[in-house]
C-alpha cells in the first residue's frame, strides 16, 4: 500500500505547526476569511507561521476569495507555496493565476455532492495543479467550504482519482478510524484533516500519532 501524503489543515499556531510537522505533516493548511468552519486566524499569523515551517513543507493558504486578483492579493500577504481555493472562481481564470504566480501551486477545492462532480473534477483537472476533494455544501445560504468533519461518497471521489491526471487530496471525516479504509477505497495522492486529529479544537498529539500509525501499518 502506497503511503499518501498527509496535509493537517486548521493549523492556528506555530506551536500547531511544529506539532504537525513533528508527526509526519508533509503540509499544514492555514485557513484565511470564511464564511464558516473553523481554523480561520488572521493573515499575519498565517504570514508568520508561513516563514518558520521547514523548506521542504508546503503551506496551503485557504482563501474564499472567488476573483483572481483579490486572490493574489490575499496571497501577497502571506506568501505560502500554495493556494487552496475553497470556492468557484467567479472572475478571472486559473491560467491568469498560474501566470501570475508561477512559483506558486494551485489547488482546487471540489466538494463531492453527486456525479456531476466527476465531470467537474475532470474539467477542472486541465487548469490546477491539484484537486481537493471535500464534503462542503457551496450551495448553502452560508456556503460550507470545509471543515465539516463530513465523510462524503468515496465511490464518486475514487472514481475521479482514476479519471484525472494530477494528484488528488481527499478530506472530510478523516481520522485514525477510517485512514486505512480511505486509502483502500478511494487511493489518493494525499490525505487532509482536520477535526479528526484534533480535541477541542485544539491539535492532539495522541491523535495525530495514531493517525499516522494507521496508514503506515
Amino acid at each position: 500500500m502506497r503511503i499518501p501524503k498527509v496535509k493537517i489543515c486548521c493549523i492556528s499556531s506555530i506551536k500547531e505547526a511544529n506539532l504537525a510537522v513533528k508527526a509526519g505533516a508533509s503540509a499544514i493548511g492555514l485557513v484565511g476569511h470564511m464564511p464558516s468552519g473553523p481554523g480561520i486566524i488572521k493573515d499575519e499569523l498565517i504570514a508568520e507561521i508561513t516563514q518558520i515551517v521547514p523548506k521542504h513543507i508546503d503551506t496551503f493558504l485557504l482563501t474564499s476569495e472567488t476573483e483572481v486578483e483579490k486572490i493574489i492579493e490575499h496571497h501577497s500577504k502571506v506568501n505560502t507555496t500554495t493556494i487552496q481555493i475553497v470556492d468557484a472562481l467567479t472572475k478571472g481564470t486559473h491560467q491568469q493565476l498560474k501566470t501570475a504566480l508561477p512559483n506558486v501551486k494551485i489547488v482546487q477545492v471540489l466538494h463531492v455532492l453527486d456525479e456531476k462532480s466527476i465531470d467537474e473534477a475532470i474539467a477542472i483537472s486541465k487548469k490546477v495543479d491539484c484537486i481537493l476533494l471535500d464534503s462542503g455544501n457551496p450551495n448553502l445560504k452560508t456556503k460550507e467550504l470545509g471543515g465539516t468533519g463530513r465523510v462524503h461518497n468515496w465511490k464518486i471521489s475514487k472514481q475521479i482519482v482514476e479519471k484525472v491526471n494530477i494528484p488528488v487530496f481527499l478530506a472530510g471525516g478523516l481520522s485514525s478510524i477510517n485512514a486505512k479504509e480511505a486509502i483502500d477505497n478511494v487511493n489518493p495522492y494525499g490525505l487532509d484533516l482536520c477535526s479528526g486529529v484534533r480535541t477541542n479544537g485544539k491539535l492532539d498529539s495522541t491523535k495525530l500519532t495514531a493517525f499516522f500509525r494507521a496508514i503506515k501499518h
